[in-house]
């Protein structure tokens, strides 16, 4: 038996004793000997097996499937620009701190710089994350920690063996756990608790206990996973006025805060600042806070804050929101709130996250995930479709650019209960919002309008789809079970229309809340 298939069969008899049962893969010639023992293994059911042809892809379909079971994913490509598709993703895990195991297969040291083929340098070729570079037996496990691994694994010829043997004889699985650590005491007053979407990898529920503990207002990016959130922050906060009248002496940031520049600007309005987060041991070692935790506290004592004027803000503004006319922001209000239970929700990045966490109420009851490390739209449908493979329904709201920059996924269609809503306002909306909006050649490089039919451009790849224009038909759709993979073209005003709406809202919303609250 050749040294690449024994060498195969032992990296992944390990992955597989330790708990790795997801295993995404391309086609290639130098992982031969990964490919042919994975399919050994998926043949037994020892394994679930995950084709994709596009590299890229595949690795944001991996990233998916380990945000939703919290478990490491391995995703495997051939040598050269193959490995170099995975970057988007990794950079995605690495900040995200997602549990990706990213194997790229090699040729040997030796061939390095001489000019063979499809060989370059692979060895830390991901920004951050170290490489194991091999061509020999390993010990895997002790490199499985938290955040993403990458092993580059070199082969020599010959890649495939004639001799067969039954590597997976004996096979004890025991898997690995990967609690987060909670553990420590905080002493403070009162203040205000700010979640990020993230939530710094902890769990919706060690977070909530961590809440009841503090008994301050909590400010989520995420509503639809916290209910005793204060509603529609990012809105009524956007008022400076009414931020420092908000102002807490505490503020309690979980996570980072990438959405709401409103809501950056109170957290900077805090006498004390307390960040808790992993990753300012490594990732973000230069975070800036009166006190810097890398562990949910355990113990907490404090004194509960009085959120009664938080309360009459969010009232007041959720009356506003209610006189929306149909609009995007309308559109996803009306979607979060119809998200059946048990179900899962990708968001992302752009315009929908934000609208999610501005417009939404808080609720319980979905499984919401996003792309918040790097906060691309790089491989959105990638992620949605590995996410679906752990839930029985799965539902997205995307940008038609996001949803267009990946719409090469569709090629490798999922089969699970998917249901994507694609935001259409021809373009990049997001710029209308910010400072960009109005500069010369606008359009052509912030604005980008695609001008394409959506619905033709699903059923060109065999995916069912229908467009809505309003809120009864929008409605309509919601409270259809999803069966298969269906996308949901959301057809809404331009974007010079949005930003209007979003301008003049924000200006009702001010002043509302300035008189409920006694600023007027």
């Amino acid at each position: 038996m050749s040294n690449s298939t024994k060498l195969a069969h032992s990296l992944l008899r390990q992955l597989i004793e330790i708990g790795i049962s997801d295993f995404v893969v391309s086609p290639g010639s130098r992982n031969a000997p990964l490919l042919i023992a994975l399919g050994e293994a998926a043949q037994k059911q020892v394994i679930d097996l995950h084709t994709k042809i596009d590299e890229r892809g595949a690795a944001f379909f991996a990233l998916g499937i380990s945000k939703a079971s919290n478990n490491y994913v391995a995703v495997v490509c051939t040598s050269g620009t193959a490995a170099a598709n995975y970057l988007p993703a990794a950079l995605e895990a690495l900040h995200g701190r997602s549990k990706l195991l990213i194997i790229t297969a090699d040729r040997p040291a030796r061939l390095r710089k001489t000019g063979a083929n499809q060989t370059t340098n692979q060895v830390n070729l991901f920004q951050g994350i170290s490489t194991h570079d091999f061509s020999s037996d390993i010990d895997i496990e002790p490199l499985l920690k938290s955040g993403p691994v990458h092993l580059n694994v070199q082969f020599d010829e010959p890649l495939v063996s004639a001799e067969k043997t039954d590597w997976l004889a004996g096979l004890r699985v025991s898997p690995r756990s990967y609690d987060n650590q909670v553990n420590g005491k905080l002493e403070s007053t009162t203040g205000v608790l700010v979640v990020g979407h993230d939530r710094a990898g902890y769990t919706v529920s060690e977070i909530t206990e961590f809440a009841d503990k503090l008994g301050w207002p909590v400010i989520a990016e995420d509503p639809l996973s916290f209910p005793q959130a204060v509603a529609h922050t990012a809105l009524f906060l956007s008022d400076p006025k009414i931020s420092e009248k908000l102002a807490a002496q505490n503020v309690v940031v979980i996570g980072r805060t990438t959405l709401s520049r409103s809501t950056n600007n109170f957290i900077k309005l805090a006498k004390n600042l307390i960040v808790i987060d992993p990753r300012t041991k490594d990732i973000d070692s230069k975070r800036e806070g009166n006190l810097i935790l890398s562990q949910l506290p355990n113990e907490v004592v404090s004194q509960k804050s009085d959120g009664s004027d938080w309360q009459i803000a969010s009232d007041l503004t959720a009356n506003i929101i209610t006189e929306l006319d149909w609009s995007e922001q309308l559109a996803i209000v009306n979607i979060c709130k119809s998200l059946p239970t048990q179900s899962s929700l990708f968001i992302g990045s752009s315009r929908p996250v934000r609208d999610v966490e501005a417009f939404c109420k808080p609720r319980s009851g979905v499984q919401v995930l996003a792309n918040r490390g790097l906060a691309g739209i790089d491989g959105n449908i990638s992620t949605v479709f590995g996410i679906a493979t752990e839930f029985e329904s799965t539902y997205a709201i995307l940008g038609d650019l996001t949803f267009l920059h990946d719409i090469s996924a569709l090629t490798n269609r999922t089969d699970q209960n998917v249901r994507i809503y694609v935001i259409n306002n021809n373009g990049g909306g997001i710029f209308s919002t910010l400072s960009q909006a109005g500069v010369d050649n606008f359009e052509s490089l912030f604005g980008t309008p695609h001008n394409l039919d959506l619905v033709k451009v699903c059923e060109g790849f065999q995916v069912k789809a229908k467009s809505v224009s309003n809120l009864d038909q929008l409605q309509a759709i919601n409270n259809e079970p999803v069966k298969g993979l269906e996308v949901v073209i959301v057809e809404v005003p331009n974007r010079e229309i949005n930003a209007k709406i979003l301008k003049d809202l924000t200006q009702r919303v001010s002043s509302a809340v300035r008189i409920g609250i006694n600023l007027a």
